[in-house]
């Protein structure tokens, strides 16, 4: 695996945990409410999924063009 794939490795790692978490915290408050609650709190884990594989997306293209630290720029 090349330098590049090693550093992808973390922000997908974090990504799937981090949709996991909002899938179970969600998934147990939808089975414990009822009504307006269950269909609010089913629309933020998508929400919340869809933004972080964004970001997560965002960041693997900065690795590809080899900009790693890109917290350097400020």
């Amino acid at each position: 695996m090349n330098s590049h794939g090693k550093k992808m490795i973390a922000p997908i790692v974090v990504t799937i945990v981090m949709i996991l978490y909002y899938v179970v915290y969600f998934g147990v408050l939808i089975a414990l409410l009822d009504g307006f609650w269950k269909i609010l709190l089913g629309v933020f884990p998508v929400l919340f999924a869809a933004v972080t594989i964004k970001v997560c997306i965002e960041r693997i293209n900065e690795i590809k063009k080899g900009e790693e630290d890109d917290i350097s720029k400020y």
